[in-house]
């Protein structure tokens, strides 16, 4: 009857999980929290608030004088009526949640009345803002699908974008989340509300915002740090992480922020996905026949695969971009991020914070990576290319998950500038870390995936006419270390846990040998803890007993997953039943590109496939879903030559052979202008090329 009472007090779609307020240990490590985060700039100084609101202020004023000056234009209008037409600028995303952090941008809305258009905003304003010495860096994008105003003024980074409300005039205390306001407006004004409407809907469903703001800011910066902090590239954007949280804090409306971050774990950790996350019920009518979210109506909701649905109408899925490798990415930092919480619970007061926020180890998780550099020799012309490229990177994680031999495509968010200062031009690298299913000794072809990747970002930048001639791509296959070649050592050792001298390894892995000659030591290589049990325990000493317990069996298998991947190096191995080492294939004598290097459309080369070495036949390990067949099964082979001249197969796999073949590399020369065509491929003979760049050899 608690709860049921609870429910009308308390928003959301359920009644709350818990109504328990905190207890003293519990502030204790929200104070800790608190402090831990500080030196981490998510929290700005009196003085820059208030420099903030000064910016705002006269960018208002500029807005209201920009207003008056086209009025005057437009209408037959008395002087003394000018001012009432009024105009106004909202403020909207971290900034108006109040969790912007150090040199952040403010995300700002520019509403005007109705006799005011679009076009207006994008030529005379754009003048105006011209003409102010506080204003650099002025860029307006009108053809975005939100168009925008982005520029600096004053040091402060801003974010404008323009809605023309149906009004006569616009009022200083006009209420954006009121649905009335939505009626004949366009699409691009709606869409340019909706960032408004949503930011005040969340604060106005949460049941505490103080708590609600500073478990925010410690979830973003977890994420950021966690590398799964990018709406673009198949994360999770600001609102998306904002309204997780919002429905935390209404499941536990009295918890603390300390308590609420533990719960925000647990609860996602086990989440359900598909199912959508709701800060409110579904409006059962759409009286605006605005296109909302609803997978009853609309088949394409039904293939989301992490809904998370904004609170104000029209509702729409703020994760649509989440693909497969993205989902399971973030799941695992919630687990992880569960089992340290518990840790930190465990020890009270004591505990520490700091390893919450410890960077990824992005760079020594993977075996195999994919380097997109973009490039340009203006910058200008980077600018563009490098938000447009961006945009785009999911299109090709989305090819690599496709391949049946690529069970995992991590890309990370941070792109890194050159490596030496003398390169010259403008330039950026991202990097995408490959996990392969177990396949035994199989050459993986990743010429297609690649191409069609390509292929796809010349022919729209050419459409949207956004390419310049010195705007270029290049994709290319390393290896983990090959990886010193593109990034600073410090970044490849961010996030490494200590390693013992080589006598220790030796000794921690003969310990772990004969460890898994006994049964419970396979149970511990192959299985945890349930989380479940974590769910429905709700004694605190329990939770943290199991979980004791689960950072052991993790620990063992980090250790074995370490030897693994190859971090260990020892010479004399030996193998168990148990305790699989995988070993680097050996390097080719005939000299081969290992790369996938597509520098511009004007003449593009993709190398030789790439090599996954497994031989991986240990009980721990067991046949994932969908993986492909075994080696023993029929395999269908792909047509000869002479049959399929000038296909190009996006899979090759060379069962018979326990070594690397020499395939037959694909070219492509197209012009710019060919681009625009359906893509034809051509299979012929290229020079195979030394690092120096003298052709030696032909591949028959």
């Amino acid at each position: 009857m608690a709860l049921d009472s609870a429910s009308q007090k308390y928003p959301g779609i359920t009644s709350p999980i818990s109504l328990e307020g905190p207890k003293p240990v519990d502030l204790k490590l929200s104070a800790k929290l608190e402090e831990t985060m500080r030196p981490f700039g998510v929290f700005e100084s009196e003085e820059e608030l208030a420099h903030r609101m000064e910016v705002l202020n006269k960018v208002n004023m500029l807005v209201k004088e920009w207003i008056r000056d086209v009025s005057r234009r437009k209408n037959n209008i008395p002087e003394n009526r000018i001012d009432s037409f009024g105009g106004k600028v909202c403020t909207f995303g971290s900034y108006r949640l109040g969790v912007h952090k150090k040199g952040a941008d403010i995300d700002t809305l520019c509403v005007a009345p109705r006799h005011v258009d679009r076009s207006d905003f994008f030529s005379s304003f754009v003048e105006l803002l011209k003409e102010q010495p506080e204003v650099k860096d002025l860029r307006a994008v009108e053809e975005a699908y939100v168009p925008v105003i982005k520029m600096t003024f004053d040091g402060i980074e801003l974010d404008m974008l323009f809605s023309r409300l149906a009004l006569p005039t616009i009022p200083e205390d006009i209420d954006l989340r009121d649905e009335a306001l939505l009626k004949n407006l366009d699409q691009k004004c709606v869409r340019s509300l909706n960032g408004c409407r949503v930011t005040d809907e969340i604060l106005h469903l949460v049941p505490n915002v103080e708590s609600f703001r500073m478990t925010l800011r410690a979830i973003k910066l977890w994420a950021k740090k966690r590398g799964i902090y990018s709406n673009s590239l198949g994360f999770l954007g600001g609102v998306s992480w904002a309204m997780l949280v919002a429905r935390v804090c209404q499941l536990y409306p009295n918890a603390d922020p300390s308590t609420l971050v533990q719960k925000f774990f647990m609860v996602y950790s086990k989440w359900p996905w598909p199912q959508p996350v709701l800060l409110k019920q579904l409006q059962a009518e759409n009286r605006l026949n605005l296109t909302v979210w609803d997978p009853r109506i609309n088949p394409s909701d039904r293939f989301h695969l992490m809904p998370i649905i904004t609170p104000a109408y029209p509702c729409q899925n703020s994760t649509f971009n989440v693909t497969n490798s993205t989902r399971q990415i973030m799941m695992d930092e919630f687990k992880e991020g569960l089992d340290i919480t518990n840790e930190i619970f465990k020890h009270n007061e004591d505990g520490d914070w700091s390893k919450l926020f410890e960077p990824s180890n992005f760079f020594q998780k993977y075996k195999h990576y994919i380097v997109l550099t973009c490039s340009a020799e203006e910058e200008n012309n980077y600018l563009e290319w490098q938000g447009y490229l961006e945009s785009k990177i999911r299109l090709l994680v989305g090819n690599l998950e496709r391949n049946p031999f690529i069970r995992l495509a991590h890309v990370t968010p941070e792109s890194f500038g050159p490596l030496d200062e003398s390169d010259a031009g403008y330039m950026c690298k991202w990097f995408i870390g490959l996990a392969f299913n177990k396949v035994e000794n199989a050459n993986v072809d990743l010429t297609f995936d690649i191409q069609s990747f390509t292929h796809i970002v010349y022919k729209q930048a050419i459409h949207i006419k956004l390419y310049k001639e010195d705007m270029s791509v290049e994709i290319k296959h390393v290896r983990r270390k090959q990886l010193d070649q593109f990034v600073p050592a410090e970044v490849l050792t961010r996030g490494c846990k200590k390693i013992m001298k080589r006598p220790e390894v030796r000794q921690s892995t003969g310990n772990l040998q004969k460890l898994a000659a006994s049964p419970e030591s396979v149970k511990t290589l192959s299985h945890s803890k349930s989380d479940t049990e974590l769910l429905h325990t709700s004694d605190r000493d329990t939770n943290s007993e199991q979980n004791s317990d689960k950072k052991d069996d993790n620990t063992e298998e980090k250790c074995t997953k370490s030897d693994m991947n190859g971090e260990t190096e020892e010479k004399d191995q030996r193998k168990t039943p148990d305790l699989i080492v995988i070993e680097d294939e050996p390097e080719q004598k005939t000299p081969v590109q290992n790369n996938v290097a597509l520098k511009k459309p004007m003449q593009e080369t993709v190398g030789s496939p790439m090599h996954v070495d497994s031989g991986m036949n240990s009980p721990v390990y067991k046949k994932r879903e969908g993986s492909p067949p075994g080696f023993n099964t029929p395999v269908k082979r792909s047509k000869s030559t002479e049959d399929s001249q000038g296909s190009c197969s996006p899979m090759h796999t060379d069962p018979g052979l326990h070594s690397p073949t020499l395939k037959k590399d694909i070219s492509i020369s197209k012009t710019v202008d060919e681009f625009k065509e359906p893509m034809q491929i051509e299979e012929k003979s290229i020079p195979v090329i030394l690092s120096g760049g003298k052709a030696i050899e032909k591949v028959a």
